[in-house]
């Protein structure tokens, strides 16, 4: 054993220390890297090939199970099979057992096959801290990722989303990944007892159910996990290693006793000590501790008897007596961290005289219970069952074990403890860490502080789970005390989609802001602070309002946050005004909500606030559509599918939707179905969301632009369904419209006419008018109508009443009218290249367009550039349909179609010919026009010849 003078030459070695972690170029918040470091082999360990070939043997299987107590050697004897498949996978098959034991002959013939290739090695150590399913789910790829670092990369992405996916859908995600992997690997998962989360559990059941054989799991766990074990075993899946398996056998045990610990026992004493520990690793690690230096080890065996419990108490007290008073001050102090490094150290324990770092490297050669994490030995933890022995005695003595014994208040000490340790990890970026140890130290105050963040708050950092946890944990007059708490509440709980109990906590908070000022909270700081909280309240039910497209409240709690909330409060300023910008949307003000979307773009750029760049982009998008500015709202849309990642969140289905939007006016159908089906698949991710319903819409009418009219019915009848049961009162306009181009396709023109002015649905209306042939009724709304349109400056309105226009006129027969107007339309959409615009009215456009065309000159589109050659596109677009319906989509085909006689004599009666003299043009007697006459009459559905004239007009027929 060291002498005092010789630990102390190792204590006082001057050491630097570095932060270890690292960041996932997926995600914006740290990997602590330690967790996925691989143990490095001890040099003077004792080998256990016979488990070896246990293990080797079980990697033909699924799961791996090591399932014992505390202190039987799981984590070293997973790190030296680790270590030995690490050295021999550049040298070839070999039986890595040593010997031919029948036990490993599963394994063995899995490693003799020809095309083996020794498997890859991950590994992850979990804590206390892994409950959260989304963490754990972020380092078990992380974990991955250190030997495929390109696997779930766009998994990653999505659990940093606002509202990630349902966890089927990302297990789904991360399994067809891993069925890609070109080599085996195998991933451990290290304390997996420390993670108590149902969720856990069932994500790993989903994921060992359908485990592609590329991936091999080792779980190794104090407690047998909830996991399907019964039924792995049945299905020959499962390998375990128990109590019974990892005891120390003699040999074992004199090998460890006499060769790494260097104490000379005879066989009689390694026998005994054996008996008294039942073959325990740690039992006989800390028993042959204490027996350094003891004269006589016999007596010191004999006495040595005990539940594990009172040996293990025992024990420590025998090994903290052998250390000098500052180790086992360093020992207790430095407990209460997970992971352990020499500058966070010496800030823990204050002023320390000696070198954190070097006080470990000795703490590591003594045995003292302690693992390196890294192979440059920077990063340590302690043997998790010695961790928490020693918290139990610095909780009960504090002030005894720490020296402090003028400490009124042994709690104040642990809390200075995690005090010291939270200042540590702010200081070097962890914030949440940081928070961590305040909470633990119970200061609200500096929690608050670490919560809110500074710059951004932690809840858009990964940490609002572990937020709420904390809050739900404190007293309501806690909260009352500080109500920025209730609003944190509030806004953590918005975050993550909980909407039902927001409003009792910004009622709260409002409540003890009512309250009488404190002492502290007379100064002007505070005063703003008090301020800034009204108006982050305001801005919270702003959001709210947004769930439930309330453009009103939406403007008036937004402009009472901006009132209110303190001008560098940029975070919820630049939300709110995100969310002002959307109720301007709501409210058709198209020039405002796009100012306020541009200036939410500024911000939140310059501050990093990703997740309202993202929305807000996809908000100046829909306004450059409405505006007819297909070439920038596509690349609107396409830099919310670059922040959103790949694959996107699913927040990126509006960009999708949108880009969908544009192909299908581009008239690339393809791309428009591609973009859609993306849309919907994303959408589906969210909860409750209505981006279903309109992504259903758009399906609809590619279905209808391919003449599949069952098709369309029946996505029409689905949205029509959801939008019902879901209540989504805001869609329902939207599906009424669909509805109504359905029905004028399908001939129905009467339960078209009655849905359109049930919902008051102006541009619907005039639809049903053209295919009744009433012109005269749908140009007088059109002409109101487009005044309307024009003074709100909706642009991309306007320009289809336009259109609309054109086609009545030139079914009224007022053709010169007609055309002029259609040169102008031609002129505004040539610019952004619409297609379908022109291509959804049928004939009746594409035989203007023919007329244009051949009277160009006279309305003078040669002085437009480039308008001959668009007039032209659209015509091509017209041939290059596959089967054009015979009028517009938007109009009714008719039943029974008109024979060749009978459009002879509708031609000859629209040219104003009676029917005397229909007769003598067409050689016929007045008895047999009279009869054609009655059939056009019915197969238009009118009773006027003038009706029949606008009828056959508006279908293309003449």
């Amino acid at each position: 054993m060291l002498t005092a003078a010789s630990q102390w030459h190792l204590v006082d070695r001057a050491v630097s220390a570095r932060s270890h972690m690292r960041y996932n170029s997926a995600m914006s918040t740290p990997i602590l890297a330690t967790k996925l470091y691989i143990p490095p082999l001890r040099s003077n360990g004792v080998r256990r090939p016979h488990l070896i070939a246990r293990l080797n043997a079980g990697l033909s299987r699924k799961l791996t199970l090591i399932s014992a107590a505390a202190g039987f050697g799981k984590t070293t004897l997973v790190g030296e099979w680790v270590n030995e498949l690490r050295s021999t996978r550049a040298t070839g098959p070999r039986d890595l057992s040593g010997n031919d034991d029948t036990e490993q002959s599963a394994g063995a013939r899995w490693a003799r096959n020809s095309e083996f290739v020794k498997p890859q090695v991950a590994w992850l150590s979990l804590d206390e801290g892994d409950h959260d399913l989304s963490r754990f789910l972020t380092y078990f790829v992380a974990a991955l990722q250190t030997v495929a670092p390109q696997l779930g990369k766009g998994l990653l992405r999505l659990l940093q989303s606002p509202q990630p996916p349902p966890s089927e859908v990302l297990l789904t995600m991360l399994l067809n990944e891993l069925a890609t992997l070109p080599d085996q690997v195998v991933l451990i998962l290290d304390d997996y007892h420390l993670v108590e989360a149902k969720t856990i559990d069932q994500a790993l059941t989903f994921l060992l159910e359908q485990l592609p054989p590329q991936l091999h799991l080792v779980i190794a766990t104090r407690e047998d996990p909830m996991l399907p074990l019964a039924r792995l075993r049945v299905r020959s899946q499962l390998s375990e290693l128990r109590i019974s398996d990892l005891r120390f056998t003699h040999a074992e045990a004199a090998a460890f006793l006499n060769e790494v610990m260097a104490l000379k026992l005879t066989a009689a004493e390694v026998a005994a000590l054996e008996s008294r520990t039942e073959g325990w690793v740690a039992g006989l690690q800390l028993a042959a501790i204490s027996m350094q230096g003891q004269q006589d080890t016999a007596g010191f065996i004999k006495s040595f008897t005990g539940s594990h419990r009172f040996v293990m108490d025992y024990l420590l007290e025998e090994v903290l007596h052998q250390q000098p008073a500052p180790i086992q001050n360093f020992l207790l102090q430095t407990a209460i961290l997970e992971r352990l490094c020499g500058p966070l150290c010496e800030a823990v324990l204050g002023a320390p005289a000696v070198s954190g770092q070097a006080t470990l490297e000795y703490l590591e050669q003594a045995n003292l219970f302690i693992s390196p994490l890294d192979n440059e030995r920077r990063w340590y933890r302690y043997h998790h069952l010695f961790a928490e022995l020693l918290r139990q005695r610095l909780y009960q003595q504090p002030a005894r074990t720490t020296g402090d014994a003028s400490a009124e208040d042994d709690g104040q000490i642990v809390a200075a403890l995690h005090s010291r340790a939270s200042r540590w990890y702010e200081a070097h970026g962890l914030d949440l860490e940081a928070f961590h140890h305040a909470t633990a130290a119970h200061d609200l105050d500096r929690a608050e502080r670490l919560v809110e963040g500074g710059g951004m708050p932690l809840i858009f950092r990964g940490a609002a789970v572990p937020v709420l946890h904390w809050l739900a944990a404190l007293p309501k007059a806690a909260l009352d005390a500080r109500p920025g708490l209730w609003v944190i509440y509030a806004s953590a709980l918005l975050f993550v989609n909980q909407l039902a109990g927001i409003e009792a906590k910004l009622q709260a908070a409002e409540a003890a802001l009512a309250g009488p000022l404190r002492a502290s909270e007379l100064d002007h700081v505070a005063s703003a602070k008090r301020r800034d909280l009204i108006g982050h309240i305001a801005a919270i039910r702003a959001t709210l309002a947004v769930f439930y497209y309330d453009g009103e409240a939406i403007v008036a709690q937004s402009l009472r946050a901006l009132a209110h909330l303190h001008p560098d409060n940029l975070p919820v300023r630049t939300a709110t005004t995100w969310t002002l910008g959307f109720a301007y949307q709501l409210q058709g003000d198209r020039v405002a909500a796009g100012r306020a979307y541009r200036e939410a773009i500024a911000i939140s750029q310059a501050i990093g606030h990703f997740i309202i760049q993202i929305m807000a982009t996809i908000g100046l998008g829909n306004i450059q559509e409405t505006e007819n500015q297909l070439h920038l709202a596509c690349e609107s849309y396409l830099r919310v599918l670059q922040l959103a990642g790949d694959p996107p969140q699913p927040v990126a289905c509006e960009a999708h939707l949108g880009l969908a939007r544009i192909c299908y006016e581009w008239n690339d159908l393809v791309s428009a179905q591609q973009h859609v089906q993306q849309s919907l698949h994303l959408a589906r991710q969210l909860d409750n969301s209505d981006r279903t319903v309109a992504g259903e819409l758009l399906l609809a009418r590619l279905k209808l632009a391919q003449n599949d009219v069952d098709g369309a019915a029946t996505i029409i009848a689905q949205a029509e369904q959801a939008t019902r049961q879901k209540k989504f009162v805001h869609r329902i306009p939207e599906v009424a419209a669909a509805q109504v181009l359905l029905l004028l396709r399908q001939g129905k023109l009467t339960a078209a006419a009655h849905l359109a002015q049930s919902h008051e649905l102006p541009i619907s209306q005039i639809r049903v008018h053209l295919a009744q042939g009433e012109t005269a009724a749908a140009l007088g709304l059109l002409a109101p109508l487009g005044q309307q349109l024009e003074a709100r400056q909706w642009q991309d309105e306007r320009l289809k009443v336009m259109v609309l226009q054109a086609v009545a006129l030139h079914a009224q027969g007022e053709t010169d009218r007609a055309l002029q107007l259609l040169g102008e339309v031609l002129t505004l959409a040539q610019p952004e290249g619409f297609i379908r615009l022109f291509v959804d009215e049928g004939l009746p456009m594409a035989t203007l367009l023919t007329q244009l065309q051949a009277a160009g000159t006279r309305y003078q589109l040669d002085k437009v550039e480039g308008l001959a050659a668009y007039i032209q596109q659209l015509l091509a677009a017209f041939a290059s349909q596959a089967e054009l319906p015979p009028a517009s989509p938007l109009l009714s085909p008719l039943i029974e179609p008109l024979t060749q006689r009978e459009l002879e004599v509708l031609r000859l009666i629209a040219q104003g010919l009676s029917n005397q003299a229909i007769c003598a043009q067409l050689f016929l007697a007045l008895d047999t026009v009279k009869g054609h006459n009655r059939r056009i009459f019915d197969k238009l559905q009118v009773q006027r010849r003038t009706a029949a004239v606008a009828r056959a007009r508006a279908l293309g027929l003449l």
